[in-house]
């Protein structure tokens, strides 16, 4: 890491804004540019899709928004709003990562363990988180027992459980079948609407992009950089009539095209 990395609370940048990335690299110790420079701003309860081939920096530029990595150069703002210690950022990755040797309810509890909680809030948290994601009936069940979209269920409450201000989403549903993928984008959309958490979801698909997303991002090839953004306004809500309506078409085709370039052999 050179001297230019910073990772700080945004305090100087424009109001509204919960995440801020200016004149970001990430270099591997093997060599590897993985990302950048790259700009981003994300407003207050957005939801914005990143969306690139596999190796443009996607999954790098959550870490690097989670603290989980740090920038080789350039700065990384996430904002505080609530003034509680910590970043306040909740991470969902593509695999649910449950603990097999113990219940729904504990690996939710997870976090608020390893922050000492005392018992009776923790109890009171798990409980509502797995309300939210419709889990209260199988919060004895070991993950053994549970489904694919269970188990990311799963993973999606431990990390609502502490009320995070901005939820990072991995590629979460790659693994799923459709109809589960489908089922799952529109109770991610139901619970963005409840809670206004800003969420950064990663993706490879340009039709979940769009669907999901208020802007969509599309990356350039390694080093990821910002090689397009669309701003997507449905006329009406975020439901199956958008997902069939020439809108929805129109928005993918769109997406497609401008992401085209970045795959090699495929025309701009």
């Amino acid at each position: 890491m050179v001297d230019s990395a910073r990772l700080t609370d945004i305090e100087t940048r424009p109001a509204g804004l919960a995440v801020s990335l200016r004149a970001v690299t990430k270099v591997y110790d093997s060599g590897v540019s993985a990302l950048g420079p790259l700009d981003l701003d994300v407003g207050q309860g957005e939801f914005v899709s990143l969306l690139g081939p596999s190796g443009c920096g996607k999954s790098t530029a959550l870490r690097l928004i989670a603290g989980l990595s740090a920038p080789s150069s350039g700065s990384v703002g996430v904002a505080n709003h609530t003034g509680r210690a910590g970043r306040g950022i909740g991470f969902v990755f593509q695999e649910p990562t449950l603990m097999p040797w113990t219940d729904v309810r504990e690996n939710v509890r997870l976090p608020l363990k390893l922050a000492h909680m005392p018992a009776a809030e923790a109890n009171a948290r798990v409980k509502d988180a797995l309300a939210q994601v419709g889990l209260t009936e199988f919060e004895g069940a070991y993950p053994r027992e549970l489904s694919g979209g269970m188990k990311m269920r799963v993973s999606l409450a431990r990390a609502l459980v502490t009320d995070p201000d901005i939820l990072l989403m991995d590629e979460p549903f790659a693994a799923l079948d459709e109809i589960t993928r489908f089922r799952l984008n529109n109770d991610l959309l139901s619970l963005w609407r409840r809670l206004r958490k800003t969420i950064i979801f990663v993706t490879h698909s340009v039709f979940e992009s769009v669907y999901l997303s208020q802007r969509v991002i599309v990356m350039s090839a390694r080093p990821g950089r910002i090689h397009a953004e669309f701003r997507i306004d449905p006329c009406g809500p975020r439901d199956e009539d958008f997902r069939t309506s020439a809108a929805y078409a129109g928005y993918c085709r769109t997406v497609s095209k401008a992401l085209a370039p970045s795959y090699p052999g495929q025309p701009g």
